[in-house]
């Protein structure tokens, strides 16, 4: 019947057609199946349930995966041969780099992000010097520990800053809550001297960098300037303390013989009660002063939000440093230029250059979420800053765009200090605990942190061995 053939016709086409276009997707991927190594059964043995565009689309994906894996397997042999050239040319210095985690035999399978990271990695540490290139790729190996030195006992309230005189003698100064500054024999741990001229909170204390003057910073919205004779007492044995040592994990010292921190150390010290010069014009805390390179200026912050330049000698104020937009937290001075920098709440620090006696500038530097507790410079043309965020970043002046260290700790940050001379620095944490970095972000130690709760300022010696 006609219907019947006509219908019959149609199926066998459509059928025809069904078989023909199995056959193109089989023509199409047989490139990608025979470069898988598949056995060609597997694929051609019997027809698939899944219909056909879903299966064209599996072996694309499918090869798709097997050439991400052939670049990252061409990858990781170029990165090896990077490492090959690089410790061949450091090997005139008997040093190599260490690639344990590209070592031969070992393939690397991870993401493609790792992948791109350390190869950004190679290009970054290639253009540096020789040193660093090995530095950043061989696992530190240095231990750190820190040994109790010196206890010094005699305040009756928290210790807000800690300075040591930049002349002989060389003497300790302390800044507390308890209206008073002190200063201390390193050596003894004697009270020496005792400065009680403020009515307020002693903020921060700061010696001149070449007579016997100090400055101090205080909540009765001045400064002072005073003048200390100290003669240094004979150095006492010093105690064996090899038992209170630590290295990056924590040790709590132990609170056996401990002195009677009810006694009042500092009553016996010869006291000054008054200030040689009185810095005025604050309106609100001062927070921290610094003297300026040569001594003939001092700066200080204040919770006015303003940081004010004086002349040492007449107390008259010369600049008022306005533009922060709230309360200042610190300020520090170059130890060898007239460059001032100023932290606050506001969650910048700013750069303050009086090097050209006519006129100032100031840089405005955003690198923090929270606020600025602190910013210092360090050697050479570098400034560390540390914030509530939790995190240090240090800076390099002569390119302030971004930090060429961060780093990040659990929780937020005191004022910072740095040793210069080693490039440690040392981070005081609102936890209790107090840890050492060097300049490129690296740990180095963490202070032990005492069980008990008194008004003590203890002195570490930081031993670095390699």
């Amino acid at each position: 019947m006609p219907t019947e053939s006509g219908s019959c016709s149609t199926a066998r086409q459509a059928k025809q057609k069904r078989k023909s276009h199995s056959l193109s997707i089989r023509r199409t991927n047989s490139s990608e199946q025979e470069r898988t190594g598949l056995p060609r059964e597997m694929l051609e043995g019997q027809d698939s349930k899944l219909p056909s565009s879903v299966r064209s689309t599996l072996l694309e994906l499918f090869g798709q995966i097997e050439r991400e894996f052939e670049n990252l397997y061409i990858e990781n042999l170029e990165l090896r041969r990077e490492i090959e050239t690089l410790n061949e040319r450091l090997a005139a210095e008997g040093q190599a780099i260490d690639g344990a985690e590209l070592s031969k035999g070992q393939l690397k399978t991870k993401a493609s992000h790792s992948t791109s990271q350390l190869s950004q990695k190679l290009k970054t540490t290639y253009k540096a010097s020789t040193s660093k290139i090995v530095s950043s790729f061989k696992t530190t190996t240095s231990r750190a520990v820190c040994q109790l030195v010196k206890e010094y006992i005699g305040h009756r309230d928290g210790i807000w800053d800690v300075s040591v005189a930049r002349t002989q003698p060389v003497v300790l100064g302390t800044a507390s809550a308890d209206h008073t500054a002190l200063l201390w024999s390193i050596e003894t741990g004697r009270c020496l001297v005792k400065y009680s001229g403020h009515v307020g909170s002693v903020n921060s204390i700061k010696f001149h960098p070449s007579e016997q003057l100090a400055l101090t910073a205080s909540g009765d919205q001045t400064a002072h300037i005073w003048r200390y004779a100290v003669q240094l007492p004979t150095p006492q044995p010093v105690a064996d303390t090899t038992q209170q040592i630590c290295g990056e994990d924590e040790v709590e010292c132990s609170d056996k013989d401990e002195p009677d921190v009810d006694a009042d150390v500092s009553s016996d010290c010869p006291t000054i009660r008054v200030p040689l010069t009185s810095l005025k014009s604050h309106q609100g805390v001062v927070i921290a002063a610094d003297w300026l390179v040569g001594g003939k200026q001092a700066v200080t912050a204040s919770w006015d939000r303003t940081a004010n330049l004086f002349d040492v000698e007449t107390a008259e104020l010369v600049h008022s440093l306005t533009g922060h937009d709230q309360e200042l937290t610190h300020c520090c001075t170059h130890p060898t230029q007239r460059l001032v920098v100023t932290s606050s709440r506001d969650t910048t620090f700013r750069l303050w250059d009086f090097r050209d006696p006519s006129i100032h500038s100031v840089n405005v530097f955003q690198g923090h979420t929270d606020t600025v507790t602190s910013a210092v410079f360090t050697v050479g043309d570098n400034v560390v800053s540390g914030s509530d965020d939790r995190t240090v970043k240090v800076w390099d002046l002569r390119n302030m765009r971004s930090p060429i260290a961060t780093i990040r700790t659990d929780s937020a940050i005191n004022r910072i200090n740095v040793c210069v001379g080693q490039k440690i620095i040392a981070l005081p944490h609102d936890n209790r605990q107090v840890r050492l970095f060097d300049m490129s972000g690296v740990r180095l130690a963490r202070l032990p942190r005492s069980s008990r709760q008194t008004v003590i300022t203890l002195i570490w010696k930081y031993i670095h061995m390699c």
